[in-house]
């Protein structure tokens, strides 16, 4: 029975999808793994067999070798950054970019690093914001107009459409978090776009009825880069005796930390339309967890945590992460 399973971030980002989507990748025998969602502006963290990648563009689906991975068309895509990871992952033969996806220019990321969306919102400087404003206004370039994209130009709609239609298992990425979006989140202190399960779906062109599983990442602590508002904010320092001091993926920023809320859990599960929880980071909260393979190996202090998430938020937690590696989780279902 094929499977359609959107993943995204409950609260602001940073919370693990990219290990939960290359866990399910695999775990899953996922034909077709595509990215929704902004932008370069997102990073994506995957450590398989040791080794860390830091995805700004690609999938993380790109652990499993039979996996085809797409960039749907509501992506803006900075060419550069496509081609380098295409290239550093060898995965040519299986990647594809809808022609519609809006191109990050320099001069998008010469306005992002100066005035108002640098000083004020704190934006990553990758040119996200100003190409989804160009956007807006019609005078963009697309990927179709990009030479040294055209061997990956494909009909992305199509593409995983077509694959539901033959009953394979498909995986939809989203990016940065509930929290950001432009829409739902903390404005004016969000990213360019709306970021929620609806919009990553809208953003590669699957229609709602096509969705079966909107697995919603909690890490187990709330950490967020940049300006804006964080319920319960602990210090910098104290962060660190905690374990929790992290740093973002693109800016290397220390992120802002505080612990889980679960009034911000409710709402991005009623706003993204949530149907599983997975929970990342258990191992940081909790030490004695880490690299558990069984929910039976988790200290009563760690289950009571996850069963107070079941309660609180009325989903079951099937995916429980242990550690940063791609197999190291707890898987439930």
């Amino acid at each position: 029975m094929m499977v359609c399973t959107v993943v995204v971030d409950g609260f602001f980002g940073d919370g693990g999808k990219g290990k939960i989507v290359s866990y399910l990748a695999v775990a899953d025998d996922v034909s077709v793994c595509a990215r929704g969602g902004v932008g370069p502006n997102a990073g994506h963290t995957v450590v398989r067999e040791g080794v860390t990648y830091k995805l700004r563009m690609v999938p993380c689906g790109f652990v499993n070798p039979e996996t085809r991975l797409l960039i749907g068309a509501g992506v803006v895509a900075d060419p550069e950054v496509v081609l380098k990871e295409v290239n550093e992952l060898d995965i040519g033969n299986r990647f594809g970019i809808d022609p519609q996806c809006a191109i990050i220019e320099p001069r998008h990321i010469e306005a992002d690093r100066k005035g108002h969306l640098k000083e004020k919102i704190g934006t990553t400087g990758t040119g996200t914001g100003p190409c989804n404003a160009d956007r807006a206004l019609r005078v963009v370039k697309v990927a179709r107009d990009i030479p040294e994209l055209k061997d990956y130009i494909t009909d992305v709609p199509a593409e995983l459409n077509e694959a539901l239609d033959a009953e394979a298992n498909v995986l939809l990425e989203g990016t940065q978090g509930t929290y950001i979006s432009l829409y739902h989140g903390t404005y004016p202190y969000v990213t360019s776009n709306d970021v929620c399960a609806s919009a990553i779906c809208s953003d590669v062109g699957l229609g709602p009825t096509r969705v079966d599983e909107v697995a919603l990442v909690f890490k187990a602590f709330v950490t967020r880069v940049g300006a804006g508002y964080l319920a319960g904010e602990i210090s910098m320092e104290e962060a660190k005796q905690r374990g929790w001091d992290e740093y973002g993926t693109v800016t290397g920023r220390q992120r802002r930390a505080a612990p889980f809320n679960f009034d911000l859990a409710k709402r991005a599960v009623l706003l993204n339309g949530a149907t599983q929880i997975a929970l990342t980071k258990l191992d940081i909260l909790y030490p004695e967890c880490k690299g558990a393979a069984d929910y039976k190996e988790l200290s009563s202090e760690a289950t009571g945590f996850v069963e107070k998430i079941e309660e609180e938020l009325d989903l079951p937690v099937p995916l429980i992460g242990t550690g940063p590696g791609v197999k190291e989780i707890i898987d439930r279902r």
